[in-house]
């Protein structure tokens, strides 16, 4: 299987920045989709934005122009640089896994890995 840690968040002014990190472990020797989802108190889960292998990238109206997500393939790792960060990006973040080919196996799982959650706080 696969599990995926968070780690990143915290309190940030208005205007601040974040940089959320995601590493995936497990035995897997590749992942088509990763990404960043959010939940705000009240709210839906909603996508933030994902890389799709090679480099194709998804983010939400909201974000775009300020969150940029990059990948690290090999690593297994994904990362959301979050800049001018606003009271309403506040949520729980969590990290995604989505066409994950697990080892020895030719076809990617049907199962879609969620990491913990991280907290991001954007306040004065």
């Amino acid at each position: 299987q696969v599990q995926l840690v968070e780690s990143g968040g915290g309190l940030v002014q208005p205007g601040g920045s974040l940089r959320l990190s995601c590493a995936a472990s497990g035995s897997f020797f590749s992942i088509n989709t990763m990404g960043w989802y959010r939940q705000a108190p009240g709210k839906q889960r909603e996508l933030v934005a994902t890389m799709t292998n090679p480099s194709r990238t998804n983010y939400a109206d909201s974000v775009k122009g300020r969150f940029t997500i990059s990948r690290e393939h090999a690593k297994g790792t994904v990362h959301l640089q979050m800049n001018n960060l606003k009271p309403e990006d506040t949520a729980v973040y969590y990290c995604n896994a989505d066409g994950v080919y697990l080892t020895g196996t030719y076809y990617p799982s049907r199962d879609v890995y969620w990491g913990q959650g991280t907290q991001v706080t954007v306040s004065s």
